[in-house]
């Protein structure tokens, strides 16, 4: 049998497959793609595996709802999948309490992404009801499935994880594209410009110059290498004068991180880190003018320990400040009621604090329950066990920081959220992400996080500074180049210069805008081709 034969054997194979065989199928084919996503960023897989949807699509029911029942079943598959390989690491986090938690782990694992394949299955369901043959399908589903995305992104607060487009943000070239469309856009790009393969496997008649499609694809992935490529030549990383940056990863262990009696060796070691020299830039000499710690850094409210504060003013030395995550009580907070933000301090040599921040967007089931009474009614809890939950902060803002530019705090997973994290009409210097990825052990997890926060960094033309307990901690210019980093699962400290901020990019301009028009072009090339078969 010839390669072409084979080819086509195995096309017709899978648009004419169906039960558990047809679901198998889409299951695998979601499985292969989450290895598009960091730490593998194999992106060219999606080469494969998205013309799987399309001919899962050519394969659904002759009926118009019929066909997208047929289809949106599919497309859950596939999603599940997706979602399964590119999550497992959630599940780690209810390993940390195991007698408390580990009954949920399978719940977690299979649940959230039984969840959200929900939104792929719409985005299937609705390419279906406008599907057409020939190459202007490419278009149908990547129009729906990106709306599907946008809404997973933005429903029930939102959970943007690992959509399509980060498949196109490394290489580092390629990831020029989100300053341009923004990830919404990009993932309307990755899915047209994947699918396109499927095309050559179309009869002579529905697609008579089937290499078309791929080929205009191909051109696009070079037009947008060639653009990243003279973008990141005309934009050399340059510094802040007389800001230099000293981040602590102390790799603590969440049992540790959490328990009040390890007061006193957490500090140590957060102070001995903090005042250790280290690499050529410090050349033994403690002359960093801000020290940045990570998220929820201390197992006590640090307000009500002045021991605490008075060892930080010890640390710090004139003209030094730290910017640190903490819990922070509420003022209504009492002993029989307590209640509590999941902040940022700024804190001077005084140990006095000079501003504050208090986490807006909290992490559902981490942070606070839905439902939270009913659900406490059971005896379930969020797993940082907040009695209550965290409370959420008013907006977010950017801060002053002595002797350096206006910051944007973002705390943990604030970072992930495209075109939301920096408050309209607000342009700060930089941004500052404290984050705690030690839930999700040496896993896939904090290399997707590490990776979305910088394509946050380039789609905003922000530095961005990461503060991690276990990594990655790291210091990134606005063009996404990684300055210097600590990685994940160590211990240590990580001295860098704080990189300029560039001009707002063209996505900050023009918004979602570039997305609406691929959306209408896409749409207006499905109808003409229904109204002229």
């Amino acid at each position: 049998m010839t390669l072409t034969r084979l080819a086509h054997s195995t096309v017709l194979a899978i648009v004419l497959a169906s039960g558990w065989r047809r679901a198998a199928i889409a299951l695998a084919a979601g499985a292969l793609s989450a290895l598009a996503m960091a730490p593998f960023n194999a992106w060219p897989i999606l080469f494969v595996t998205f013309p799987v949807l399309v001919w899962l699509v050519d394969g659904s029911a002759a009926g118009r709802w019929s066909g997208a029942i047929t289809a949106a079943i599919a497309g859950w598959c596939f999603g599940f999948g997706f979602f399964v390989a590119g999550l497992y690491w959630v599940g780690y986090a209810f390993l940390v309490d195991a007698k408390t938690f580990g009954w949920l782990l399978p719940v977690a694992v299979a649940g959230l992404p039984a969840y959200l394949a929900l939104y792929t299955a719409l985005g299937l369901a609705a390419a279906r009801l406008i599907w057409v043959r020939g190459p202007e399908r490419l278009l149908a589903l990547a129009a729906t499935l990106t709306c599907a995305e946008w809404l997973r992104g933005h429903l029930l607060s939102g959970f943007p994880w690992n959509t399509f487009g980060y498949a196109l943000t490394q290489p580092l070239v390629l990831a020029q594209s989100v300053s341009l469309v923004g990830v919404w856009g990009l993932t309307f790009l990755a899915l047209a410009i994947c699918a396109a393969l499927a095309v050559l496997a179309d009869d002579s008649i529905d697609t008579p110059h089937p290499y078309r499609a791929p080929l205009i694809g191909l051109a696009i992935l070079a037009g947008l290498t060639g653009y990243g490529a003279v973008r990141l030549w005309t934009h050399p990383t340059t510094y802040v004068s007389g800001v230099n940056l000293r981040i602590m990863q102390p790799n603590l262990q969440q049992d540790e991180k959490f328990n009040y009696a390890a007061k006193a060796q957490v500090m140590a070691r957060y102070l001995r880190l903090s005042d250790r020299a280290t690499g050529p830039q410090s050349n033994g000499v403690r002359d960093f003018t801000h020290l940045i710690w990570p998220e929820s850094a201390f197992p006590f409210f640090l307000t009500r320990e002045p021991d605490a504060l008075a060892q930080i003013a010890g640390l710090l030395k004139p003209g030094t400040e730290l910017i640190t995550g903490a819990v922070r009580a509420a003022p209504s907070s009492t002993a029989q009621s307590p209640r509590a933000y999941n902040s940022i301090y700024v804190i001077d040599p005084d140990g006095s604090i000079q501003g504050i921040y208090d986490k807006v967007h909290l992490v559902p089931f981490g942070e606070y329950l839905p439902f939270q009474r009913l659900l406490e009614g059971f005896g379930l809890r969020q797993l940082t066990k907040m009695v209550g939950g965290f409370l959420s902060g008013d907006r977010r803002r950017a801060m002053n920081v002595p002797r350096a530019p206006k910051m944007l705090p973002l705390i943990c997973y604030e970072a992930i959220f495209p075109g939301a994290a920096v408050p309209r009409g607000e342009r700060p210097g930089w941004l500052v992400n404290v984050t705690n990825d030690g839930w999700f052990g040496i896993s896939s997890g904090p290399h997707q996080h590490f990776q979305q926060a910088r394509v946050l960094a380039i789609a905003e033309g922000l530095p961005l500074v990461r503060a991690a307990n276990t990594g990655i901690s790291a210091v990134v210019d606005p063009l996404g180049r990684v300055i210097n980093h600590l990685p994940l699962g160590v211990e240590g400290v990580l001295d860098s210069k704080l990189p300029n901020a560039i001009a707002p990019t063209y996505f900050l301009i023009i918004g979602d805008y570039a997305l609406i028009l691929f959306l209408i072009v896409s749409l207006i090339a499905v109808g003409r081709r229904r109204l002229h078969p």
